[in-house]
């Protein structure tokens, strides 16, 4: 076997064949990626190599249609007929011996995520889960042309029909939605040859073991195919023809039951099983909240989808998937509008398409298919990018909302210049199923007595001596408060509520020293997170972008009360006593130094604060810096204040890395390397090493 795969392996080295598919490969790839990788500056090579894939119906022919056609047509077959190796062996070592001239421009591929990580971060789990589904498509390829060269004589004919068979299985999913939209039986049937839908899973950075062996069972089924086309001319000169054509027959019927049993078990598993989430930003798997929350449901929940199963959004199907596997309670049913043009009429006037309806008893939430994603519009190209997916949050959302019957009402005290609650924490609030109402206290005599919480947000203006006692009487009588400092001359009204619960603002401004603690500049501050409770998800794992932020002193004696600090500044932060003059953000004599606690929990009876000494933490500007960890302890505390167990407000999970800036020359370099010389090099090695054999 190893002298077979030799061979044909020096076959195809000493003739332009095997250099002029590695070429072909690399230059399409290369253009791909220099397009979409250099010019553009995508870190997913997915993309690159998603967009050539069509290459394999035009390069796999020329390399597989000469491999056993060849022979059949100068009668060389039959060494192979009567040789002492056993056909599979031979048929193995000839699959090897292609798949190996394929294997050289994946090795290529390869490093093209290498090249691009001196550029900026790649996310190299799904840069090379990528090319696993490329190079399984490709070698699952490579057993179909073998098996069809096996059956022609003609070099010509076996490449055109292996053209028109990956043609067929390329084009196979338009196919079985051109046959029926809602499908049936043909579809079904076809779909088992749809060759390019399970390498969409490895493309969107899934590691799909089902798509593995999707791919595997078709390249054993071909070679084995192939063995029993060969198999049948040894047989048909003997005189047990009829015997070993019914054993044939057996077998190949038992390889083919033995194929669909693999794709069915696998089918039958649950996606924990068969995907493994290899994104970075882990799009694709659910947080611990979610999972939280699933295990303590209790109440039957349906959740329908606006489209047949065959049709609908891939990646949202995923996620329902997993959220069937997390809870016996949760059931997804799929309401075709072809089939059920008026169903959704019962939840909502108007729906889109991949909508998704959760319904438990008599309440139910329409979670439109458009907020699945987050979208950026391009203005100077007129188009839309998804940036996000945020397909958790809304259900994990709606599945809370569907179970709990009370909506709290959190109220933003307005009328004294107050920073504004922008719409990434407002959406925090729809997700935790919290109404917010702003209310100007001049027209109340009281806080609201349906208040879970208010919010006083870094006022700049000082609060009357009336709205200071009204915010006073309220946490007295076990009010809740989220309330930040702003940099600011002295209120003496807005101090008076903080003074009622040990909170003394000293109108110094911290800086820090320690540039692990600080972001660009002394006063963006990175400070550490400690432990408490509306920080235990994010203790010691990540960031919170504080900008500006005060020194504030918190009462930590007080017996009635109880304090948990859950921000704090490094040792070496500083506090500037009066920042409208400060002339250098460097230390000076008369500044105050060590460690400053800038956020606080306090609570006294059954009085809860969340006091933080920045105005500007819970804004998205300040979040887009932390890829939305200010949102999240902000959804933590408002949870808590809620009377909510825990937070069902997940944030969104970004679609895309940071794009990579590669400099003209890299772009220069990298282009012409991995599109022009290597390829060309193979190519000319390849000719000069035909020219030299045919002048022998």
């Amino acid at each position: 076997m190893l002298a077979i795969y030799k061979r044909e392996l020096r076959s195809y080295l000493h003739t332009v064949t095997g250099a002029l598919f590695i070429a072909a490969t690399l230059i399409l790839t290369g253009i791909y990626f220099t397009a979409y990788n250099l010019f553009s500056g995508s870190a997913y090579i997915s993309y690159a190599l998603s967009s050539s894939t069509f290459l394999f119906m035009i390069t796999i022919p020329v390399l597989t249609m000469k491999i056993l056609a060849d022979e059949r047509k100068n009668k060389t077959d039959q060494l192979i007929l009567t040789a002492p190796v056993s056909v599979g062996k031979i048929v193995l070592a000839k699959y090897l011996a292609m798949a190996t001239i394929f294997m050289m421009a994946i090795v290529v591929i390869c490093f093209y995520s290498v090249a691009l990580s001196f550029f900026g971060e790649i996310p190299f789990g799904e840069s090379y889960t990528a090319v696993l589904g490329y190079t399984l498509f490709g070698l699952t390829g490579i057993a179909i042309g073998m098996l069809v060269s096996s059956l022609c004589e003609s070099q010509v004919i076996a490449a055109v029909l292996t053209f028109l068979i990956l043609f067929v299985g390329y084009m196979m999913s338009g196919i079985c939605s051109l046959i029926s939209n809602v499908g049936n039986l043909l579809t079904k049937l076809l779909g088992c040859f749809d060759l390019l839908t399970p390498m969409d899973n490895f493309f969107n950075g899934l590691l799909d073991i089902s798509g593995v062996v999707y791919y595997l069972s078709l390249i054993v089924l071909f070679i084995f195919l192939t063995t029993q086309s060969i198999q049948k001319r040894r047989w048909s000169i003997s005189t047990k023809s009829i015997k070993t054509g019914a054993y044939s027959s057996t077998l190949i019927i038992i390889v083919f039951a033995a194929a669909v049993m693999a794709n069915l078990t696998m089918k039958e598993l649950p996606v924990d099983v068969t995907q493994v989430d290899v994104t970075s930003q882990k799009l694709y798997s659910l947080t611990e909240d979610t999972k939280t929350l699933m295990e303590k449901l209790d109440q039957d929940i349906t959740i329908y989808v606006i489209n047949s199963e065959e049709n609908c959004d891939e990646t949202v199907d995923t996620t329902l998937k997993r959220y069937e596997q997390l809870s016996n309670h949760i059931k997804v049913e799929y309401k075709d509008p072809l089939v059920s043009p008026n169903f959704y009429k019962s939840f909502t006037d108007s729906i889109s398409t991949n909508s998704l309806i959760v319904v438990s008893g008599e309440r139910s939430k329409v979670i439109d298919y458009n907020s699945l994603y987050e979208m950026e519009y391009d203005y100077y190209s007129y188009s839309s990018t998804v940036t996000g997916y945020d397909a958790e949050g809304q259900i994990t959302s709606a599945i809370d909302y569907v179970t709990n019957a009370d909506i709290p009402m959190v109220y933003q005290i307005e009328g004294h210049d107050e920073v504004t609650l922008d719409s990434g924490f407002t959406e925090v609030l729809s997700k935790e199923n919290v109404e917010l109402s702003t209310i100007n206290l001049l027209q109340y005599d009281e806080i609201p007595e349906d208040a879970a919480c208010i919010l006083l947000l870094a006022p700049s203006t000082d609060l009357s001596s009336d709205d200071a006692d009204k915010i006073i009487e309220y946490l007295q009588n076990g009010g809740k408060a989220i309330i930040t400092v702003n940099l600011t001359e002295e209120l003496p009204n807005f101090d008076r509520v903080l003074e009622a619960y040990g909170v003394e603002n000293t109108y110094s401004m911290v800086l820090e020293s320690d540039r692990n603690y600080y972001y660009q500049s002394p006063y963006y501050l990175l400070p550490n997170i400690e432990y408490s409770e509306v920080t235990s998800d994010l203790y010691n794992s990540n960031y919170i972008f504080s900008p500006y932020t005060m020194e504030l002193n918190f009462d930590l004696e007080n017996e009635e009360r109880t304090v948990e600090i859950f921000m704090t500044t490094s040792d070496n932060a500083y506090a500037k006593a009066d920042p409208s003059t400060v002339e250098t953000l460097d230390y000076e004599e008369g500044d105050t130094k060590g460690t400053f606690n800038t956020a606080a929990l306090i609570t006294e009876g059954e009085t809860q604060l969340a006091v933080v000494a920045s105005g500007y933490v819970f804004t998205d500007s300040a979040d887009s810096m932390v890829s939305g960890v200010n949102s999240t302890l902000f959804g933590n505390i408002i949870a808590l204040f809620a009377g909510k167990e825990e937070s069902v407000s997940i944030a969104a999970k970004s679609y895309s890395m940071d794009t990579i800036t590669v400099s003209q020359t890299g772009i220069i370099l990298l282009g012409l390397l991995f599109t022009v010389l290597l390829p060309l090099m193979i190519l000319a090695s390849g000719i000069t090493v035909w020219v030299r054999r045919r002048k022998r």
